[in-house]
């Protein structure tokens, strides 16, 4: 399943380093997923086009314990908010205008039981932040696919506006013969959740993770600017009706009727 296209090819501008103060509008974009299902690599795969096979899951970290800095040195902002998650920012242009983009890689902190999920109370500080979701799990691992069901039941009750974009991606498609999760049942899912669904491979397919990304950061700025127009409507002051002229000279008649009596 393709995404609808953006306008450009790529919503990424080209700056190595976080730019300072953006003038522009701002979204808050979480990925979430159990632990080991690529999160780390998807978000370092879209800001960077490179992708990184050695990253320790869920820490963000190269392998090794080295800087949390983008691979080669490329420069990314990251800033702790939900340990051991990070929070990777970058000034993108999105339709002609700036958007500073921030993205949080979350903890794969998740177990499921009874189809009931336990986070983090960090996790969960992260949900109410975020303004966007990618629900990843790994096509080779089933019960990170059973993960995704009470983690969009747990968005849902934090964010219950239906409003709110959650898209549910399959990664490792290249992964075939390890396939444990079928694309029909990821796609049932997402009906049945009422979400878009997409299988990618964030190891060969850069336009893939770029693609979701990209659909994602558009719907949340789309609902920002709807919610802008609600409350500038909202904030208008009914103007007053103008006073009926042929109310007002019955009255006055009546008035000057009754006096000469």
């Amino acid at each position: 399943m393709r995404l609808p296209s953006m306008s450009q090819p790529f919503l990424l501008a080209p700056i190595a380093e976080c730019a300072p103060g953006p003038p522009g509008a701002q979204v808050r974009l979480a990925v979430m997923g159990a632990r080991g299902v690529g999160k780390s690599a998807m978000v370092v795969r879209f800001l960077t086009k490179r992708f990184i096979g050695d990253y320790e899951p869920n820490t963000g970290e190269a392998a090794g314990g080295g800087a949390r800095r983008g691979p080669r040195g490329r420069g990314l902002c990251l800033t702790a908010l939900c340990s051991p998650g990070n929070l990777y920012s970058r000034l993108v242009r999105l339709d002609g205008d700036h958007v500073a983009m921030q993205i949080q890689d979350t903890p794969g902190c998740i177990q499921v039981q009874e189809d009931c999920v336990q986070v983090l109370d960090s996790l969960s500080r992260c949900v109410k932040w975020a303004e966007g979701f990618l629900l990843v799990y790994s096509i080779t691992d089933y019960s990170s696919y059973q993960s995704v069901r009470p983690l969009y039941q747990h968005i849902r009750k934090v964010h219950p506006d239906a409003r709110t974009p959650i898209i549910i991606v399959g990664n490792k498609a290249d992964l075939l013969h390890a396939r444990q999760v079928q694309a029909k049942e990821g796609l049932q899912l997402a009906n049945e959740l009422g979400s878009l669904f997409l299988e990618i491979s964030t190891s060969d397919d850069s336009q893939g993770v770029c693609d979701v990304f990209q659909y994602l950061c558009k719907e949340v700025s789309k609902l920002q600017h709807v919610g802008s127009t609600d409350r500038r409507r909202s904030s208008i002051i009914p103007r007053p009706k103008s006073p009926n002229m042929q109310d007002l000279k019955r009255r006055f008649k009546q008035a000057l009727s009754s006096k000469v009596k």
